[in-house]
């Protein structure tokens, strides 16, 4: 007999790497000033947030969330289905949906559980999901329990829109189809070939979902989204977002038509069976809507420091991503590189997302980090010091390490799809 614990107990890797002072992960934030925390009582600039426009710790969103807990409580005790519904959700909900250009929003608890219940939801016995292969986990995970309900679900190569088309081209023409992936993907920044998605996708009556969790506030016109950022908004069917990035709080939403949001409102389990998102959340978010409508310099500024980091990498010799977003990845290779350039970074006060196996391909360990429009040049220019006084320390600004690193990659992006994930039933 097998105890279903025994791997729990004989799982030692993390145990190993903290052992070794090299742990990234789970380390509590003491303070949050936006672009500096303190974390075991030292100050840290911050590089690895997802909080773009710095606005957790604005006074506006801040008030707001404090203000609806004094009229409304701590939380709404009901799944929105049933009691817990206020004039707060419907308002966000309606500002979103003006704002982003669309009929409809619908909101949800979480930003993972926007795309199970958005996906799941839609997708029925004999649909298909077609979905990038570096989409997000949450996107996987509503794939997958779709699956479970009789769907078919099918990767392509990552914004490859020839192999999208290959997929596609082997469907059958009677069943129902939907293609989703990230707009800027959140591992490397870099933003989906939509003008060709949707092309393709519709030429093969297939429905499009957009993932814009990183592309709001980011990319667009006022930071409305990778749709926007192309003038393709309404020929994107549906596109979905988080709070807890650009909106400085916590919870999902989808937007769509009014008739595809009320089906999802009377159909997705993610939503029907979940209590709904807090009024503090609500709250914050729609504060930091009204200041992003107010404010879309923030974009600006945004992509202004983000481009500056990305150029200043580049031109030490770092391997980072062509890109145009908050995103900024350093590619060092292995995951022992990636550990110790972590701690390095960490000890010389400058803390940034280590991402490694099976978070990323086998070769493409990374430094993510990721910026706010409230860094000043005197957070970035020190960031800069730090990554080129380790990098140089690691040997990792040689032209033979370059030449690795990219190597390496390119191993990755080619490697083939595995045929569990490709096969077209």
């Amino acid at each position: 007999m097998v105890d279903l614990f025994e791997r729990c107990y004989a799982f030692r890797r993390a145990d190993e790497v903290k052992a070794l002072g090299l742990y990234p992960y789970f380390h509590p934030i003491e303070e949050n000033e936006g672009p500096v925390v303190t974390i075991g009582g030292r100050k840290i600039i911050m590089a690895g947030s997802n909080n773009y426009l710095g606005l957790t710790t604005h006074p506006k969103v801040k008030e707001a969330a404090m203000a609806a807990i004094r009229k409304y409580g701590t939380g709404c005790s009901g799944s929105r289905y049933l009691t817990g519904t206020l004039d707060l959700h419907v308002e966000l909900e309606e500002r979103l949906a003006k704002f982003l250009g669309y009929e409809a929003v619908l909101l949800f608890s979480t930003g993972f559980q926007t795309a199970l219940g958005t996906i799941a939801g839609l997708v029925q016995k004999g649909d298909y999901v077609i979905s990038d292969r570096e989409n997000h986990a949450s996107i996987v995970a509503g794939a997958l329990m779709a699956k479970g309900m009789g769907a078919e679900f099918i990767r392509y190569r990552h914004n490859d829109m020839d192999d999208l088309e290959r997929v596609l081209s082997r469907l059958p023409e009677s069943a129902a189809k939907l293609v989703v992936s990230d707009g800027v993907f959140s591992v490397t920044g870099e933003i989906v070939d939509l003008p060709r998605l949707l092309e393709i996708a519709h030429r093969y009556n297939a429905r499009v979902l957009i993932d814009d969790a990183h592309a709001i506030g980011v990319i667009g016109i006022g930071g409305r989204g990778t749709a926007s950022m192309f003038g393709l908004t309404e020929q994107t069917d549906l596109t979905m977002g988080t709070f807890s990035k650009t909106f400085a709080s916590l919870g999902g939403f989808v937007a769509g038509p009014e008739r595809v949001i009320n089906y999802l409102k009377h159909h997705s389990s993610a939503l029907i069976f979940s209590a709904s998102p807090t009024p503090a959340s609500c709250a914050a978010a729609l504060a930091a809507l009204e200041i992003l409508e107010e404010h879309p310099e923030l974009v600006d500024k945004l992509l202004r420091n983000a481009n500056k980091m990305r150029q200043g990498f580049k031109e030490m010799g770092f391997h980072t991503l062509d890109g145009q977003t908050a995103i900024v990845p350093v590619i060092v290779g292995d995951v022992q590189t990636a550990l110790l350039f972590w701690r390095k970074l960490f000890d010389a006060g400058v803390y940034v997302n280590t991402f490694i196996p099976p978070g990323v391909p086998p070769n493409m360990s990374m430094m993510r980090t990721s910026y706010m429009a409230t860094h000043e040049d005197e957070h970035l220019d020190r960031i800069l010091e730090v990554f080129e006084k380790v990098g140089r320390e690691l040997g990792l600004l040689s032209a033979e390490a370059r030449e690795r690193i990219a190597a390496g990659i390119a191993q990755d992006r080619l490697a083939r799809i595995p045929e569990s994930d490709r096969q077209v039933p």
